[in-house]
């Protein structure tokens, strides 16, 4: 098999398409739900969106479907159990009272997030009373104690896996602050010691505990009085900590969905300062593209996932190889052969490590410089004890003033905390920042051509003016969501929890109609009209006269021969009845070119693009 060396020295992590990629940006997390299915849940109300009062229970409810429904789809890997306490049945391993571990058919009670589980979870209010039931599992006269139980439950639940490739957590919904009221002297005083050493049990194998406080209408979830304990709020952090963004459904939802999805380390790096001297980094990525989920082929007949297999034939005998297959580089007239090993070997040029090389000022690093999205990186610990003091003397120091297979200069910038009245805005660390390689750069030629035609002052006035108007004051990419991918996921969600109705998706990429037909955007757009075209400039005119360069020419009779191709074909007919897998690569483009569509991506992307078109979105998923 002959090599192919842009294949051999290409790093696996700039590969978007590749297993690995998507895989390793993140550990794996186990999530156990707890929520207190006490009478108070249910008698307990706060208004909705719509006006309507709901339950404190049905708002823990919605809160963790509405989790699932988007777990399946960013982190189908992730495991999740739900546990209610406080109820009249039980069960659970451990065959503990007032303990309810809620489940499905084929699934453990740990495992993946499935349909069914979240068609069950959402309208599980219909039955709960019947079938498992609610009561006080904490009263007095009785050494029941529910929570305890309950947290015991989840550890045990989370002893799958190893604290070093899963975050392990438990996310606890509640409206009753002091689990303990109705305990008075001695007895509240053992079961408070218990309780809280359970939950520091679990902490130390390395489980984090969540509070997710429901508040009442007129009394606010006082923290202080035992879950602070619990989960270790103390000083600031209990002063900042917000039990009232739980009183309003939507605000319970997004306060989930920040402790849903925290920033998960990458990969951990040691950065080596000085001879004999190196510390510790855990490397986060902020910010990635979002890809649509791999596609999974599955039986025809039992719908079960297929394992892809490969197998090498001999082409001389036309046997199978039993051996791994040799690479070879042709070299002159002979063929060097080369193992799995010494292509890994040849691949490996560098330690992995970072190695400081000194300091210069902010003002050298160019906008052109940041060729991928950044890394952010904060001290560790695990490792090499001290990273964090060593780190954080760096830091200041600049304030005041990954493993590849290939060698990567990187800047390495400063980012200070930034705290507000709600907490903490940002916080300290560090933006590592890939410089390019100098045949990454491409310098701007200029025009020597005295003729040229150049802006005038006036024109060049006149469109700052104009950029300034329609300027999007603190834009950030957050801020708008992939209409696409919001439309793509909604149809998988409806196809897996066989709804009727397909969501509507806010297109908020479109342009702003209202905000373009202000009087002083107007007036801007119209004065740079002005000062590029004149009085007498005719938009329509222009447009069917305009000299049309090379390329422009070129894509036109592309398109126009792409017309004509498509027209050769009965695409809806192909969509129904599943022969557009057939067709080649470019016939797919035929269509897609004629109506200006996107050509980029695999085979099973276009077809997928291609069907949504025509409005076959739920074919294009059966198909998949």
């Amino acid at each position: 098999m002959e090599l192919d060396p842009d294949d051999i020295f290409k790093d696996d992590e700039d590969d978007p398409d590749s297993e690995f990629y998507q895989q390793r940006e993140s550990s794996k997390e186990f999530v156990v739900y707890l929520v207190d299915a006490s009478p108070k849940m249910f008698s307990s109300t706060c208004p909705s969106e719509d006006g309507k009062e709901e339950t404190h229970f049905h708002i823990a409810i919605s809160c963790i479907a509405q989790s699932l429904k988007t777990q399946i789809i960013n982190r189908s890997y992730d495991e999740v159990a739900i546990c209610f306490f406080n109820t009249r049945e039980k069960k659970n391993l451990q065959d503990l009272n007032a303990a309810f571990v809620f489940n499905v058919a084929e699934r453990e009670y740990l495992d993946r997030p499935t349909a069914r589980l979240i068609k069950d979870i959402d309208c599980i209010e219909e039955s709960f009373m019947k079938d498992i039931g609610s009561q006080y599992g904490i009263v007095s006269g009785s050494r029941e104690n529910s929570l305890y139980n309950a947290l015991w439950i989840a550890q045990a639940l989370l002893r799958k896996g190893s604290a070093k490739t899963a975050d392990k957590r438990i996310l606890l919904f509640t409206n009753e602050d002091d689990p303990f009221v109705s305990i008075k002297g001695v007895a509240k005083a053992d079961m408070t010691r218990t309780t809280l050493q359970r939950a520091k049990d679990a902490q130390d194998l390395g489980i984090s505990i969540e509070l997710l406080p429901l508040s009442q209408t007129d009394e606010e979830f006082n923290v202080s009085l035992f879950y602070s304990d619990l989960i270790g709020l103390e000083g600031d952090e209990l002063a900042q900590f917000m039990p009232s963004a739980g009183q309003k459904l939507q605000d319970m939802k997004d306060q989930l969905r920040k402790r849903m999805f925290t920033k998960r380390i990458v990969r951990r790096i040691t950065l080596s300062i000085a001879n004999g001297l190196s510390i510790e980094l855990n490397t986060y990525a902020l910010i990635r593209p979002t890809m649509p989920g791999a596609i999974t082929w599955l039986d025809s007949v039992t719908n079960r996932p297929l394992k892809t297999e490969r197998s090498f034939i001999c082409a001389d005998t036309g046997a199978l190889m039993q051996e791994p297959a040799k690479r070879y580089q042709p070299y002159k007239n002979d063929n060097i052969m080369l193992s799995v090993e010494e292509l890994s070997e040849i691949k490996r040029v560098s330690t992995g490590h970072l190695h400081l090389l000194g300091f210069k000022p902010l003002s050298c690093l160019k906008d052109y410089h940041n060729m991928r999205p950044s890394t952010f990186i904060f001290p560790s610990d695990k490792e090499v004890i001290g990273s964090t003091c060593i780190f954080i003397a760096l830091l200041r120091s600049m304030v005041r003033l990954k493993r590849t297979s290939r060698p990567q200069l990187v800047a390495l910038v400063a980012q200070d905390e930034i705290i507000s009245a709600g907490g903490q805005v940002e916080p300290p660390g560090m933006h590592m920042i890939y410089l390019p390689y100098s045949d990454d750069v491409r310098h701007i030629h200029s025009n020597t051509n005295a003729g040229a035609t150049r802006a005038t002052d006036d024109q060049i006035k006149r469109a700052a003016s104009l950029i300034k108007r329609i300027d999007l004051k603190d834009f950030s990419v957050f801020q708008f969501a992939n209409p696409g991918l919001q439309r793509h996921y909604a149809i998988l969600q409806a196809l897996a929890l066989d709804e009727d109705d397909i969501p509507e998706i806010n297109d908020e990429t479109l342009p702003d109609e209202e905000g373009m037909a202000r009087p002083g955007v107007v007036k801007a757009v119209e004065e740079f009209k002005l000062s590029v075209y004149g009085d007498d400039y005719d938009e329509e005119s222009d447009m069917g006269n305009g000299k049309a360069s090379d390329a422009s020419k070129k894509r036109k009779t592309a398109a126009e021969n792409a017309v004509k191709e498509s027209a050769n074909y009965n695409w809806p007919d192909l969509a129904d009845n599943g022969q557009l897998k057939d067709l080649t690569v470019t016939e797919l483009k035929y269509y897609l070119t004629a109506y200006n569509l996107p050509v980029t991506g695999k085979k099973e992307v276009l077809i997928s693009r291609i069907l949504t078109h025509l409005g076959k979105q739920r074919r294009a998923e059966l198909w998949r």
